[in-house]
């Protein structure tokens, strides 16, 4: 207590500056994967990409993402334990969103796409299990997380690699492709619609209402996503009208596929408003990795106590939104480029099938529960497009190199954060 009360400024300017770090890895790593498909497919530019972002994710994260923190807190280790001595838990979030911020740069300039959640979460553990005892973790919760690894990719994979079957077998392997897509389109944006709604009020809006009696049911958020699925349909017929069929000219080759370009450009008007919805939904949900240790440690500081609950002040909000936004548009170009171009080549078909099967595991997982990554499951997503046109069509080393990455995640953030911890601890002790 007296160390709190001593050094409380100094202990949250420097929680406020690591705090911003990890926002910054955030937006390098994560938020360039949900970015990627849409920039790999070339139907966003990587201008027009951080643009969208950046409004979106800033939205996401500062008017949806106020969510009280007690899940990161409480939901992986024993936190009640250090009512004694709260410094402890003070210095070890410290240490974990110092740990996660590193680990997520080092990954960045690689261009691993590595998940935020997992980061954070073995900073947690690493502190919590060496620098107060093994038995403050809840071990149960991590099991679920490891298990998350092989549940969500393949089941994303699974999703985008029937979703792109569906659309060569409705659309891409007729001697019309134009006109089929002109009639099948439609349902697919409807489905676009409905789905980027779903995660939209399942993992972000929801936090808006929870204080309000306004939340909703699953089947309610079913109800009004089928509406915003109409609603987006029905921008999509009137795009799709404005797009005229380009045949081959004179001075074109017959044999190349020109008849699909026309395809590709209505694909590439659905995949603006996937991306528009997912930044947003991503936003909302992921900035808790960074503000939600320090929403911990500034209750901490201003009460000298371990409270059940710690609100989200609005300037902690900012403060994530605004190191997202920073870190996609200063480096995020290179996870984008991992997970546009260099596992498969997309095209806005392929990256509409990886963004909608992505999407659709993050709302099943949202209805049952089960812990995902958000990285893990767009990886997932786009190797099962890969596999949709042949093992061969899949850059296999690089997706070694993610797979290692996954694996390195949580040690990684776990034995950084262990370093920083007694480092913390260390600097602050009498």
């Amino acid at each position: 207590m007296t160390i709190i009360a001593e050094h409380g400024f100094l202990i949250l300017a420097l929680a406020s500056a690591f705090g911003f770090f990890m926002a910054w890895g955030i937006g390098a790593n994560d938020v360039a994967n949900a970015m990627g498909t849409s920039v790999g497919s070339r139907a966003l530019t990587v201008t027009q990409a951080i643009l969208i972002a950046m409004v979106f994710e800033f939205l996401g994260a500062y008017l949806a993402g106020g969510e009280v923190t007690s899940t990161i807190r409480k939901g992986i280790i024993d936190a009640d334990s250090l009512n004694a001595r709260p410094e402890l838990l003070v210095f070890g979030m410290m240490a974990a969103l110092l740990a996660a911020g590193t680990w997520l740069m080092i990954a960045s300039i690689k261009g691993w796409p590595v998940s935020t959640t997992h980061t954070i979460v073995g900073a947690i553990v690493g502190f919590a299990a060496v620098g107060i005892s093994v038995e403050a973790v809840y071990w149960s919760k991590v099991g679920k997380i490891v298990a998350s690894w092989v549940v969500s990719p393949i089941l994303a994979g699974s999703i985008s690699f029937a979703l792109f079957r569906s659309v060569q077998t409705l659309i891409l392997n007729h001697s019309d492709p134009f006109a089929r897509a002109k009639r099948y389109i439609p349902f697919y944006m409807f489905t676009v619609g409905f789905l980027m709604a779903m995660v939209t009020m399942l993992k972000g809006l929801k936090h808006v209402f929870k204080d309000a009696d306004l939340s909703m049911s699953f089947a309610q958020c079913a109800g009004y996503a089928a509406l915003v699925g109409l609603f987006v349909a029905a921008i999509g017929i009137f795009f799709l009208r404005q797009v005229k069929e380009e045949l081959p000219g004179e001075n074109k080759d017959p044999r190349r596929k020109d008849r699909y370009a026309s395809v590709e450009r209505v694909f590439a008007v659905l995949m603006v408003f996937t991306a528009c919805s997912m930044a947003f939904a991503h936003g909302s949900n992921d900035v808790a990795n960074a503000v939600g240790p320090l929403a911990a440690i500034v209750s901490i500081v201003n009460t000298g106590t371990i409270t059940a609950k710690s609100m989200m002040p609005s300037w902690i909000l900012l403060l994530g939104g605004a190191g997202i936004v920073l870190g996609l548009a200063t480096y995020g170009f290179r996870v984008m480029g991992t997970i546009g171009r260099r596992i498969t080549v997309l095209t806005p078909s392929r990256g509409f099938a990886a963004e909608l099967g992505a999407a659709a595991t993050v709302v099943t997982a949202s209805a049952t529960g089960l812990p995902i990554s958000t990285t893990h499951t767009l990886v997932g997503a786009v190797l099962g497009v890969g596999f949709a046109r042949g093992i061969a069509a899949i850059n296999l080393r690089v997706v070694g190199n993610i797979f290692m990455s996954w694996l390195v995640t949580l040690p990684a953030g776990a034995g950084l954060s262990i370093v920083f911890f007694f480092m913390l601890k260390g600097m602050f002790s009498d």
